[in-house]
């Protein structure tokens, strides 16, 4: 079996969810599990509505409802033209889903609180209603699909926004709910993005771009030939074409380099993908759905080697660097720990790392707790942060084996203000943290040298 995941451009419309139901309708044969995301752009659309009804502006926040509940519905009508009866059911379970989220968002404006659980339960709406449109879709055109509510499967802790997955829940649901769909030749479509917390069954959410990462733990729990992510580019390229005018697809790559990549700010996969792969030595292939004949990119344990010294590069924008400076630092131990205890207190990660003797820096791209995470560290250093930087990650399998890659890199960035340099022990990336403003012309310079 596979699973095959649609993003939110690859089921944004009506046109896009036929073209989705005719590529599951040729992967028929291999027992396909679909994960789909919100309509293109709903998921942001929610956000804001719950935003605005914790502040208070209930009739924007309903306007906003009533005008994602129109986009719906009409896709809907357009896409169940073949059956107005269906069509009429569907729109009757949407709309009073849209029902739930006025209730949901009126409940918001008198509490005047946005809490991550409350968040939760409006943002999972846009992935239970993408879901159950794409099975009336698949059905309509023949094919055996069953809805299966993800808060089933996906079953995380209780860390609301960004939740956490328990691998060994999630198997023991899909052996027990989905395993037995695929035995009657069914084709189980689910929501990405969003579980229910395993201690109280509440909806939770991934965290964004958690689509992709359902896809990866549904396919390792249910040990998978194959993941495919589809979307609207041809595969993984070698750089963000908003800012390279002209990159390349890179036809295979290893799970190492594909994980670096994510991390680092490659939009078309998101980072924590690849790890249920990797644990499983799953292929994962990322697919175009408007064109679905390309065969995209391969990411596999070991890929054929290419020509290129590098695989791709990757930027990150948007960070902040947080410098932190104490003699104590000097000759002692138990300093880092104590300092890294700091940003686990307030979960926040930590992309990129320097040291001195007497200094560390260190980037982050979530400031929601910047100002604790400041507070805590001035108890036993000097801190200062630096906003509105960048980073820019080149990455390959090659940097390993071709220590003149490093210098050309640099050379190739000269006159570029670089703010941190670092190599990972693993060697199969090299990152600069510079100023947010100088990213289109590195990432450019850097692209020309290699590609």
């Amino acid at each position: 079996m596979i699973v095959c995941k649609f993003g939110g451009t690859s089921v944004g419309d009506a046109e896009a969810i036929a073209r989705t139901a005719t590529i599951i309708g040729a992967r028929r044969d291999r027992q396909p599990v679909v994960v789909v995301s919100a309509l293109a752009g709903a998921t942001n659309a929610l956000l804001a509505i719950a935003e605005q009804a914790a502040r208070g502006q209930l009739i924007g926040a309903l306007r906003a409802i009533e005008e994602l509940r129109e986009r719906h519905l009409t896709q809907s009508q357009l896409l169940l033209a073949a059956d107005q009866a269906v069509a009429d059911d569907i729109c009757a379970e949407l709309s009073a889903m849209f029902d739930e989220l006025a209730m949901l968002a009126d409940a918001l404006n008198t509490l005047g609180d946005l809490t991550p659980r409350s968040l939760d339960a409006i943002a999972s709406l846009g992935e239970q209603i993408s879901s159950v449109l794409v099975v009336a879709a698949f059905r309509l055109r023949g094919l055996p699909a069953t809805h299966v509510d993800a808060r089933q499967i996906v079953i995380p802790d209780e860390n609301y926004t960004k939740a956490e997955p328990q691998p060994d829940a999630i198997a023991e649901a899909a052996q027990r709910l989905i395993a037995p769909l695929l035995r009657d030749g069914q084709i189980p479509v689910m929501g990405g993005y969003i579980g229910s917390a395993r201690s109280n069954g509440v909806t939770t959410t991934l965290g964004r771009g958690g689509s992709d990462y359902s896809a990866s733990l549904v396919g390792a729990a249910m040990q998978a030939d194959a993941i495919e992510i589809w979307t609207d580019v041809d595969g993984m390229l070698t750089a963000d074409p908003r800012v390279v005018p002209a990159p390349r697809v890179v036809p295979q790559l290893s799970f190492a380099e594909a994980s670096e990549l994510a991390y680092f700010g490659a939009k078309v996969l998101h980072p924590s993908t690849i790890l249920p792969a990797v644990s499983k030595n799953i292929p994962v292939r990322i697919l175009n759905s408007h064109r679905p004949d390309n065969p995209g990119t391969l990411i596999t344990a070991d890929p054929q080697p290419t020509a290129g010294h590098l695989t791709a590069i990757a930027c990150k924008r948007d960070v902040t660097v947080i410098d932190i400076t104490s003699s104590r630092m000097l000759m002692a131990h138990g300093f880092l720990r104590r300092l890294f205890e700091v940003f686990e207190r307030y979960r926040t990660a930590v992309d990129v790392v320097t040291t001195s003797e007497v200094s560390v820096s260190v980037t982050v791209d979530d400031t929601r707790r910047l100002e604790e995470i400041v507070g805590s560290l001035r108890t036993f250093s000097e801190v200062a942060c630096e906003p509105k930087m960048a980073i820019v990650s080149v990455v390959g399998e090659r940097l390993l084996e071709d220590t003149a890659l490093f210098g050309r890199a640099i050379v190739a960035l000269g006159g570029v203000p670089l703010r941190l340099v670092s190599q990972a022990a693993s060697r199969r990336n090299i990152t600069f943290v510079i100023r947010d403003v100088d990213v289109t012309e590195a990432m450019n310079r850097l692209h020309d040298a290699f590609f």
